[in-house]
């Protein structure tokens, strides 16, 4: 590396800089440092939602063509398809129907909805399970949970095992376990560790 190009440059930009009682050992040694160990720009890789993500999502979620009213509290929010509760940016209503090409447009849209914030949120430091399951878990609980969440706190801190432990917490609707999200939960720590 040709350093006197960088001292000319800060030479010429900030006069008598070099004056300064060590500064050209300083700078020297720090471009030894940054040589030595180049800073982490992080992934470049694009995550999104894989085939085991859609899957586990509408193994979970399943299909109702007709609007059924959210399990936890027996009301609001209606929920259709592979639980969609907003179409077109309007909440479900009791008695819509839809086709099942419909429901799976929906499906797709939803997973985007919650996959760009996810991937927003992890900065591309995840594996593709750790994405997937990530994604499931917001579809199910909401990003605000996800974002909030001890869970997300340990894998940005690459303490995946803590993480994965977190899962199982959420298994709550109402204040009540339920069956179902335990299951989920189960279902994503396996994704989150594969």
């Amino acid at each position: 590396m040709n350093r006197k190009i960088l001292f000319d440059w800060l030479d010429a930009r900030f006069p008598g800089l070099w004056n300064r009682p060590g500064f050209v050992a300083g700078f020297d040694a720090a471009i030894d440092a940054a040589i030595a160990d180049p800073i982490d720009l992080g992934p470049s890789k694009v995550l999104t939602v894989s085939k085991a993500g859609v899957d586990l999502i509408k193994e979970f979620e399943g299909c109702r063509l007709t609007a059924y009213p959210d399990p936890g509290t027996g009301g609001k929010p209606w929920t259709i398809g592979y639980g969609a509760t907003l179409i077109n940016g309007k909440p479900v209503t009791p008695g819509l129907r839809i086709t099942r090409d419909i429901a799976d447009k929906l499906l797709l849209e939803d997973i985007e909805r919650h996959a760009d914030p996810v991937r927003d949120m992890v900065n591309g430091y995840a594996t593709q399970g750790q994405f997937d399951a990530l994604v499931s878990f917001a579809f199910n609980v909401g990003v605000n949970a996800l974002k909030r969440s001890t869970l997300l706190r340990k894998h940005m801190e690459g303490d995946h095992e803590g993480a994965a432990n977190e899962f199982a917490r959420w298994n709550k609707a109402a204040g009540r376990v339920l069956a179902g999200l335990t299951r989920r939960r189960a279902a994503e720590v396996k994704l989150y560790r594969s």
